[in-house]
């Protein structure tokens, strides 16, 4: 190769490996890992790049029904490696346990295909009683709590943020030296917390355990994932974890998750740069849910909620809590395409629609009757805004056979359609029902 002349810009290298990234567009449980499972067939590499076990995806493959909560839910391709990033902080119990369990449903040789960042920190079981004890007090000061899953993932972050976190390089290098650290975080944990119960040993010797069942799966994550990018033709896909109302920075804090679940987590997880995203695909619900506490402007608090929360099964997989429901919400849709720029959406359960005379869509907030065109951030004003309503009449009729687009009864093409154009990001799935094949791929 000649050398550019001084001066002259050398040619960059564009022929890279982009990520295509799936990210929950609403709060969270908008069906995100049957979209991943649907891309997973095809990829090569499936990474999770934020959260812990506090994620719950659900994928119905054969019949047979597997839920995924640290592991990528695209470990079901034999064919592909999953990748668990440096912004996932691991509890290690958990991993094995539903690896386990989901051996026995037929999941095989998923150790084989699992690769570790050696960055990513661990969430020890300390952290899962501080996590109970904080909601508890939570409670008991303010009267209210996060609503937690209590799987330790924010106090594990919190350790991470006060620089006292444990990585698995950390697990994997000097025990002894491991150990040292181990036992002072925990003494600062039982201060905090007089109530708290540390058996430091035998978590001790359990870590030893798990060092050596890990170790073969450890690797250096950025240059992992450099490799990965800069190889052969190879398909990336990212399974992005709760969502952007759930977001640490952009979601309804202080009702949100402790990591950045939206398109920036994929960077700072992964450790690759901006420009080798791909697509960025927004999981949408065909209405909306939210689980546990905090404002929530489209709730319905009658009968059309509990008709969506019984015939949408709306229980968390995580926590088994009912899930509230209310419309479909463009506000927040469109609030989440301005931080992800999402290239398309999958809209998910519209068959749970099917039933309904008419079908209410969320179209502006006013605040003291005035519109606004953002989103508050305030829990107190955002308690506070009105909604204003577009009423579509409903099709009334069953969609759960349908496999293209043809099939769909016109007002539920009606109703696509409408949020395409409301919201500016095309839909190139939608979703009719729990099975691969129900996902119609529009384009």
């Amino acid at each position: 190769m000649t050398e550019p002349k001084a001066g002259m810009k050398r040619a960059r290298n564009e022929a890279v490996n982009k990520l295509t990234v799936v990210l929950g567009a609403q709060w969270g449980d908008e069906g995100k890992g049957k979209v991943v499972d649907l891309l997973a067939t095809e990829a090569d590499i499936i990474c999770r790049c934020q959260g812990g076990n506090n994620a719950g995806h659900t994928v119905v493959v054969d019949g047979k029904e597997y839920d995924f909560h640290l592991l990528p839910s695209g470990i079901i391709n034999s064919k592909a490696i999953s990748f668990i990033g440096n912004g996932v902080v691991i509890h290690l119990p958990g991993l094995f346990e539903e690896g386990d369990k989901n051996e026995k449903k037929g999941l095989k040789g998923w150790e084989k295909r699992l690769i570790i960042s050696d960055r990513a920190h661990i969430v020890f079981d300390f952290h899962q009683a501080v996590d109970g004890l904080q909601e508890v007090q939570r409670q008991a000061q303010e009267g209210k709590n996060i609503g937690t899953t209590k799987k330790g993932i924010g106090p594990a972050y919190s350790s991470k943020a006060s620089r006292t976190g444990m990585r698995v390089c950390d697990l994997l290098a000097d025990f002894k030296e491991f150990s040292t650290r181990f036992k002072n975080l925990a003494q600062q944990y039982q201060s905090m917390f007089p109530t708290l119960e540390i058996d430091v040993d035998a978590q001790l010797k359990k870590l030893k355990e798990y060092a050596e069942r890990i170790r073969p799966m450890v690797r250096d994550g950025v240059y992992f994932m450099y490799e990965a990018i800069h190889g052969p033709p190879k398909k990336i896909l990212v399974e992005g974890a709760n969502a952007a109302l759930l977001d640490i920075d952009f979601g309804t804090y202080p009702f949100v998750t402790s990591s950045n679940c939206t398109v920036g987590g994929v960077c700072t997880g992964l450790g690759v740069p901006p420009v080798n995203v791909g697509e960025v695909y927004g999981v949408v619900k065909a209405y909306t849910t939210r689980v546990g506490i905090g404002a929530f402007p489209t709730e319905q608090l009658n009968a059309v909620g509990e008709l969506l929360q019984t015939r949408g099964h709306e229980v968390g997989v995580t926590t088994g809590r009912k899930r509230r429901c209310g419309w479909l919400d463009l506000v927040i849709l469109r609030y989440a395409h301005m931080i992800n720029g999402f290239t398309a959406f999958a809209l998910t359960k519209l068959d749970i629609l099917d039933v309904l005379d008419e079908i209410k869509v969320g179209v502006a907030y006013k605040l003291n009757g005035k519109k606004i065109p953002y989103f508050p951030a305030n829990m107190e004003i955002l308690q506070k805004v009105e909604v204003e309503y577009e009423t579509l009449p409903g099709w009334k009729s069953d969609t759960t056979a349908a496999r293209k687009w043809d099939d769909l009864p016109p007002k539920a093409q009606n109703y696509i359609r409408f949020v395409e154009n409301q919201v500016g990001v095309p839909i190139k799935w939608v979703g009719v029902g729990k099975s691969r094949e129900s996902m119609i791929q529009m384009f």
